[in-house]
């Protein structure tokens, strides 16, 4: 898969645009909606910190391939990835 680099205008549109924006529900949903719309599945996506929650290393790297249900998206971003030849969903940071 095609590797984009961080483009710092598009990271902090996304900072001050979307993520102050979701408060509530409703917004987290939409942010969902919005990502979905905005993202390129399926894409690599690379663990950036150790969660004791996930099987995942730091710097472990998975193949994303589309944003988790939405009753999964209503407090926290999770996509569906990918990895050792299952199925997982995993928090999604930019």
């Amino acid at each position: 898969m095609k590797k984009t680099a961080k483009d710092p205008v598009r990271e902090e549109r996304i900072q001050d645009e979307a993520i102050v924006d979701a408060y509530g529900s409703a917004e987290a949903m939409s942010w969902c909606y919005y990502l979905e719309s905005k993202l390129t599945f399926p894409f690599e996506a690379r663990c950036i910190v150790t969660r004791l929650m996930s099987p995942l290393k730091k710097g472990e790297t998975v193949e994303v391939r589309r944003m988790a249900p939405n009753d999964t998206c209503v407090s926290d971003m999770f996509v569906l990835t990918r990895w050792q030849a299952e199925i997982w969903p995993f928090h999604y940071l930019s």
